[in-house]
Formats: C-alpha cells, structure tokens, sequence
C-alpha cells in the first residue's frame, strides 16, 4: 500500500535537519554588537550623513516631537535614498498599520525618467513626508465610502526608517501614519501617539507640582513579550484551518499534551534552535533588542522577549518581530502561528505588555525609589495607575478584543476577562494602611505615613512573588498587562491604557491643584488625595487566584465589570463614559470612535463567518468522507462476521458507534450550512457580530465534537488531516 501524504511529511520531517543561519552576501560575519542595527538609518548614520545643522533639528524632532523644517526635507531624503542604494535597496515605501491588524507597504522605484531615454535615482523631500496609497479597500467604518478614494501616508520621524529585503532587492521602509482626506485617523499609530502626547501632558503636570522643573516629556516605555507556535510546513499544508484560520476548527486532543510541564524552559529543539538564532540575527540587524529566548508551556511553543523601548517605537519593533518570525519560519521548513489559540486543549499564546513611564531625564515613575520624596512620586503615579484600571476598566477591556483571544481570556491559561490589578502583600498593605477607612484591615502595628516627611519605608525592587493569573500585575518597576493576544497590534491596548492614565493623571493633578490654591501645603495635600484615592480604589487590587470561580463572585460583588467575549465589550465602545477617555484628552474624536466600533463589529464578524465556511467544507469535503469510508469498511467487517459466527459481534457495536458519529455529523454540518446562510442576510455589523457569537459559534462547536469523535474511531493511516500529536510534537 502506497504511503498517504501525511506518512510521507512525516517520514520526511523524522529526517531533517537545521538549515544554516542565514548569511547576507553584502555583508562580512560580523559580531553581535557590530551588526546591531546596520539596517536601520538610526541616529549614527544621520550623524554621519546629514550637515550638522540638519541633523541637530531632526534630533529635535525626533526627541521631542518639534515641528520637522520642511527646507530640511530634501537633504534628510536623498541622505536616506543614497544610504539605502548603497545597502542594495532598489524601491522604498510607506510603511503604515491601517486597521486591518497587520501592516500595509506599497513599493516605488527610486527611479526617475529622463528626456534622453535614460533614468536616474530620485527620492525628493516630498516623497519621504507624503504618499497617497489607495485607501478605499482599507477598513474606514463608514469615514469614507468606497468611491472616496485618497488616503494619505505622512513620515513619522520619531521612529527611524530601516531596510527590510535580501540581496539586491531590498526596501527602504519609512514608517508613517495614514489618515483620509477629511483628516481622521485610519490607522493605528496616529491615536497610540497622540496617547503618548495626552499622558506625558498629565504627568508633567504632577511633576511639576512635585518640583521637577527639569523634565520636558514624560514617555510610555513598553518591553512586548511575543509567543508563537511553530509546526512543520509539510503538515501545516495539509490543514487549511491552519493556513486560512490560523487555528485548528478540527482535531482531538494527543495523548500527550502539556501534562507533564517538560516543555517549558525545556532545551530548545536543534531545528528550532537554529530558527531562532536565524530570527535573532535579521532583528539585530533592524535594531530591534532581542533579549530572551525559550520553550513555552505547550508542545510547540516557544515565546522571544526584547528589552524596553519608547511605545512607539516598540509597536512597530512588535509588528517586525512578526514579520520576521514569519518570514524566516518558511526558510526554515516551518509555519509560525500566532493566533492566540491554535490548538484545543494546550495553553493558547498572548503578549505580555510590560508598561511604565519614564520621563526625559531617565526616571522610571513607577519605581518606587529611595528617598521620601521620590516614594511620593511613585504612590502618586501608583494611585493613576489604580485609578485607570478601576473608573476606565472597559476602555482598556476594548483595548484586548478579538475573536481569536476570545478562546485564551478566561482559561486557565490567561488572565480572566475581568480586569484587577495585582500589587504583592508588601505594597497592599502599605495602601490599605494610608486608605485608613477604607474597611479593610491594615496590617498589624502599621504606623502612621507621612508622605514625604518621614516613616515611609523603601519599597525594595522585587515587592512581592509573583502572581501568573493577574491580568494587570506590578512587578518591581513596571506593569505587565497580561492580557493581550498574541496576533494583535500591541498599538490598541497601549492607547487605552495610556488613554485612561491620561484621564487618571488629569483628575489628581486637578485636585491637587485645587488643594494648593486653597492653601493646603503639597505634603497635607498628598496626604489627603492618597488616601481618598486608595480607599476609592482598593476594589481593583486583588492579590489571590484570579482563575478561581470565588474570584468572580467576589468582583461582581466589588462591581467589578466581567464582559466575557468581544461582542459584550464592543457594544460598550459608543457608551458616553468610555468615549469620553479618549476625546477629552485628544486621542481619538467622536467620529473615528465611531468608525473604529463599526470596524471591530465587522472584523469578528467576518472573522467566524470565514471560520464557519471553512468548518463546514473540512466537514463535508475531507471528515465525512474518511468517516463513510470507513464505517463501509466496517459494515462490510461486521457482515462478514455476523454471517460467519450467526450473530451480531462487536464488530457490529463499533460500526453503530462510527456510524452514530458520522450522522451526528451530517446533521450539525446542515445546521451550520443553514445558519451560514442566514449570517450572509444580515447587513448590520453588531447584529452580524452577535449571530457570529451566539449561533455560529456553538453549530462550530457541535461539528467538532463530532469530527473529534470520529478521528478517535478510524483508522489512524486513513485520516485526511494531520493530527495533534503530529502537529505538536515534530520538529
């Protein structure tokens, strides 16, 4: 019998080998450090390339976000175009985040015609500030209708351009953002900056107050985590819900799974190994920090970790480390995944985003210090951050939606749908004893605290052990929201919370104020709001279990918001409170909010629809009919043995059990057709999402349990799809 396509992908895959790093022919093997950023027109290119005038005002915009010379335009392009010719670039685009979740580049030639029939290199100041990409075929949510076409990139200089490509046909890509003609954001990046602006605004209001006169800017600082699967290409092709979905609509679960916990920080596959290093070394090369390398606690999973960056900054490093892993798994003879959830019954894949702010003199805010003083600064900015995640807990619940997280959020895997914030015993009870009445009990013998006098102990750097199931958890010097997917644009969740700590950092600063201009002293001041503050806001803090069923009872009765899936969160985006956030501090009008919820209604909606199709073709096309070949086989057993022994064997009970399976198929796949077909009527976005949820998902469901059924009752060589343990477990 003729080996099957998955016999020969395994065969194959049992003999590989790790391919070599890959080595650019451009460039000498150089060391770690001499590589680090060759591909990226950073500031010591600019220093060497651009007149020293030039230069010292393009710093100036780019650190503190001045105004860009428009005379300076074309000295700081062809500087640009030439450095990118000598690195063997031939094209260079408009690199933009539109709302689509991924990223957008449209490629143009550094080509221009002359009159003698010949062409020269050409790059003008014009063409590195603006592009005008098509934007009628990118999401708008109703800013523009299909035939109002334009759409403009602009150059954003805070973020340096960098190549991306191999050999002689490389890129120069130039970060921008993109917005419509009317002049409302279209994309991503335009409102992440304008919540860096609003809450450096706030905090440099409270700076103030403290005496800092020296601090110009206060910046988010943002270290993203990154988790993937890799799977074996050969056997990733045989799955279209992988390569369509990006998770598996099929599959039972391996005998094997993650039961064990020898995966996690396990030593690294030798195939793996390799891809990694290989991953490591086109990221030095643009710049990107990569820090951290290890096994994940899923067969297959494996997570890389970069050190902290300005927000900006990290959101697009964040979109390049995709890309590459993406890229450079294909060379490597695997498919990255990065849906939050490949596969059923092992832990899914998110993206710890560890936040803080830092202002321009190098001061992390959120540590708490050494002196009186500096530990005044860090409650203050500690009671923002209690603040934000406890009055604006939805804008940042918004902040983390997505059909694919959808199935990681609540597991016992990843943080619950319920936003709390964890802060360790040490630093709990220092709050509960400055909230005084707030009706918990403080620890023992606690003295009285006198901010910025006295008593106030140092708080050392690691607080408290750490707790994994916080969705929101102080870790030393820092926040790690836990909570994010791992295939989402890190941008979302970074402009709600820098959103709602803006709106926090404004309602202290305001009462503060108002407390001076009163003739409070700073201190009694201080005192006084922590305390207030603390007492409001010790609801959010919850140390304990955050997976346990206790914990959800004990948030709805501190009323706490539990909205379970993104269809209950969305439906709260148009709610005047959550608006409010970000229209009071200049992040997004009302207008792009609106259009933002109509396209996140409509993204998971299409989303389960395409999940749905494609579940219902798998079902008819590829399950049922191994499943039918396979109950003939054993009807044609049992016959056999029944006219031979005079009676109905086992054969006969295994046949009514296959066949009971494939029935129960047949019927949930023409409930799902039908259902499919209702969904395509529907022309409202929210009534669409809320079909999706509500009748799609649970007729998804129903078809698997059967399919998964069945893989566990046929035999093994005849199933058309590779299964888990093959999936997980092969490298």
């Amino acid at each position: 019998m003729s080996a099957t396509a998955r016999e020969t992908a395994l065969g194959d895959i049992a003999a590989s080998q790790p391919v070599p790093p890959f080595e650019r022919p451009d460039a000498p093997r150089e060391s770690v450090t001499a590589e680090f950023g060759c591909d990226v027109f950073n500031e010591r290119v600019m220093r060497e390339r651009l007149p020293r005038d030039v230069y010292k005002r393009l710093r100036e915009t780019m650190s503190r976000r001045a105004p860009l010379n428009p005379a300076d335009a074309d000295v700081i392009a062809n500087a640009m175009k030439d450095w990118a010719i000598e690195r063997g670039a031939t094209h260079y685009t408009h690199w933009f985040q539109p709302m689509t979740g991924l990223t957008a580049e449209k490629h143009d030639a550094f080509l221009a015609p002359t009159p003698d029939g010949q062409v020269l290199s050409e790059f003008a100041g014009k063409m590195l500030i603006r592009g005008e990409p098509d934007a009628s075929s990118f999401p708008s949510g109703g800013i523009r209708s299909t035939f109002e076409a334009r759409g403009y990139t602009a150059w954003d200089p805070t973020t340096p351009s960098f190549l991306m490509g191999e050999g002689s046909g490389r890129t120069l890509y130039i970060p921008t953002v993109f917005y419509s003609y009317t002049g409302e954001a279209l994309d991503r990046k335009t409102p992440l900056m304008r919540s860096v602006d609003a809450v450096s605004r706030q905090a440099l209001r409270i700076l103030r107050l403290l005496g800092n006169t020296t601090a110009t800017d206060v910046r988010a600082m943002v270290g993203a985590e990154q988790e993937y699967f890799l799977v074996d290409r050969r056997l990733y092709v045989q799955r279209p819900d992988l390569m369509l979905c990006g998770r598996t609509l099929y599959g039972a679960r391996p005998a094997k799974g993650q039961e064990l916990e020898d995966h996690y920080f396990g030593s690294i596959p030798s195939r793996v190994l390799a891809f990694m290093q290989d991953v490591e070394r086109r990221l030095f090369a643009l710049g990107i920090p990569a820090h951290t390398r290890h096994n994940e606690v899923a067969p297959g999973q494996f997570e890389i970790a970069p050190v902290f960056e300005d927000v900006n900054i990290a959101t697009d490093h964040n979109m390049l480390i995709m890309e590459v892993l993406r890229r450079t798994a294909r060379r490597h003879g695997f498919a990255c995944l990065l849906h939050e959830k490949p596969f059923a019954g092992v832990n899914g894949s998110g993206k710890h985003n560890n936040w803080s702010l830092c202002d321009s003199d190098g001061n992390n805010l959120l540590n708490p210090g050494e002196t009186p003083m500096k530990n005044a600064q860090f409650l203050l900015f500690l009671a923002g951050v209690l603040r934000a995640v406890h009055k604006y807990a939805i804008n940042l619940r918004i902040g983390i939606i997505g059909a694919s997280n959808d199935h990681r959020l609540g597991a016992n895997e990843a943080p619950p749908a319920i936003l709390s914030v964890y802060l360790g015993e040490s630093l709990s009870s220092i709050i509960k004893c400055m909230a005084g009445g707030s009706g918990e009990e403080g620890p023992k013998n606690c003295p009285y605290i006198e901010i910025g006098v006295s008593a106030l102990p140092s708080l050392p750097r690691d607080v408290s052990d750490r707790n994994r199931t916080s969705p929101f958890a102080f870790t030393g010097n820092k926040f790690e929201f836990r909570a994010l997917g791992s295939s989402q644009n890190i941008a979302t969740a970074n402009i709600s919370l820098n959103g709602a700590m803006a709106c926090a950092l404004d309602d202290i600063a305001t009462r503060l104020e108002t407390a001076l201009a009163a003739g409070t002293p700073l201190n009694t001041a201080i005192q006084t709001l922590l305390a207030e503050l603390f007492q409001e806001h010790m609801p959010i803090v919850f140390d304990g279990n955050n997976y346990s069923a206790e914990w959800v009872e004990e948030a709805a009765r501190r009323g706490l918001p539990n909205l379970t899936d993104t269809v209950s969160a969305l439906e709260h985006y148009s709610d005047a409170e959550v608006m409010a956030v970000f229209s009071s501090q200049g992040i997004l009008s009302d207008r792009e909010m609106a259009s933002r919820q109509e396209i996140l209604f409509e993204h998971y909606a299409h989303s389960i629809g395409i999940e749905a199709n494609l579940a219902l073709r798998l079902g008819r096309a590829v399950i049922l009919p191994a499943a039918l070949d396979y109950q003939e086989h054993l009807a044609k057993v049992a016959e056999r043995t029944a006219a031979l022994a005079g009676e109905a064997g086992v054969e006969t009970t295994y046949f009514r059990r296959v066949r009971g399976h494939a029935s129960g198929l047949i019927g949930a796949l023409d409930v799902l057709e039908a259902l499919c077909a209702e969904a395509s009527g529907k022309s409202c976005a929210v009534e669409k999402a809320r079909f999706a949820r509500d009748s799609l998902l649970p007729a998804m469901q129903a078809c698997r349990e059967h399919a998964d059924a069945l893989e566990g009752l046929c035999r093994d060589r005849d199933w058309p799809l590779p299964l888990y343990a093959e999936l997980l477990w092969m490298y």
